[in-house]
């Protein structure tokens, strides 16, 4: 049964993972695989639409997809979205490993599209220099765009699993997607059945110029780190624009405020749940993804006091009411681009 909450405009959360200066440090909690699964569990029970976890070439440390994928069968409904570096890296591998994570969370996954921007980084692959900005975010658009290609690749239905013929997959189902943009080509097509989610949610953080156009065609969600309701509304206006200009529905755009949050007690919760529900009434953000200074602290004061309160306005729902990431944003499940428009007899 489908739920709509109070508000006609449902308002989304998301937390980040991650704490600041961290990932400078070697210690046990960076490697500890239950502290991101207690984390993951507490956000779930406060009914929040996923996390993020970072990542970057540039420090030690785990892969935060391998992480996610560890939280993966100790949760049921959050959504679980690494940041994933698109740089120095094979489209046709992201495609697939994102893919996977889809697989084992049964449609939760989702991707923060990264790029590398350091000489220190590209020296780590010793492949090629380190690339201006607008070079590392039109490929990783490229990226973007055949992943999802990749997950089209396969139709729905495409498996047979049929063991008496020995045929597990209707080759005309499998699509070759040859793509060739500036640094890569790819035929396709994937080694992965299609994604549960038909393709998992792509996010960008949008607050750098050259990663907007990205965000603008290939995401379904904007991280835009704002201080003020006013800088916020103006980089949601522009990137629906955007959107629009691409010929995309800017209604599916979700653009979130990234905010960074230091919560010491039930006092600075309730402060935040104003915060957030003023700025939603305002319309400038369609959710609010969370920085916290420190996850296990301002987490639990978050679920206790923050979740709470926006309940009561109405503003945020009380229990997920589908199962995948998709459903939680209110977002459609894509049509596959290469599956041919079937004809259903009467």
């Amino acid at each position: 049964m489908s739920v709509t909450p109070c508000s006609l405009r449902p308002l989304h959360l998301a937390f980040a993972l991650d704490t600041p200066g961290r990932r400078a440090r070697r210690g046990p909690e960076i490697y500890d695989a239950e502290h991101y699964v207690r984390l993951a569990r507490l956000a779930e029970h406060g009914a929040l639409d996923f996390v993020t976890l970072g990542d970057s070439f540039a420090r030690p440390g785990p892969d935060a997809l391998a992480v996610l994928a560890r939280v993966a069968p100790r949760t049921g409904r959050i959504g679980l979205v690494p940041a994933v570096t698109t740089t120095h890296t094979e489209p046709f591998h992201v495609s697939t490993a994102v893919n996977t994570l889809d697989w084992v969370s049964r449609g939760r996954a989702g991707w923060t599209v990264e790029v590398s921007r350091s000489q220190a980084e590209a020296d780590l692959f010793g492949r090629r220099d380190a690339a201006p900005a607008d070079a590392l975010w039109r490929e990783a658009g490229e990226v973007a765009d055949v992943a999802a290609r990749l997950w089209d690749s396969w139709e729905d239905d495409a498996e047979i699993r049929d063991a008496a013929t020995g045929r597990f997959v209707d080759r005309d189902k499998l699509h070759y997607v040859d793509f060739r943009g500036t640094s890569f080509s790819v035929r396709g097509p994937s080694i992965t059945p299609r994604p549960p989610q038909g393709r998992p949610v792509v996010a960008v953080d949008a607050t750098a110029g050259p990663a907007r156009e990205v965000a603008a065609a290939h995401a379904d969600i904007a991280f835009v780190r704002a201080e003020d309701p006013t800088t916020a509304g103006a980089a949601r206006a522009e990137l629906r624009r955007r959107a629009d200009a691409l010929g995309r529905d800017p209604d599916r755009l979700l653009v979130f405020a990234s905010l960074p949050v230091e919560l010491y007690s039930s006092g600075d919760a309730v402060g935040l749940a104003e915060l957030i529900g003023d700025w939603h009434t305002d319309g400038v953000a369609d959710g609010f993804h969370l920085r916290p200074a420190d996850p296990g602290r301002d987490l639990a004061l978050l679920v206790d006091a923050t979740v709470p309160v926006l309940q009561h306005r109405c503003l945020l729902r009380r229990f997920y009411p589908g199962a995948t990431l998709r459903e939680h944003l209110g977002l459609p499940r894509p049509a596959n681009r290469y599956a041919p428009v079937r004809k259903v007899s009467s």
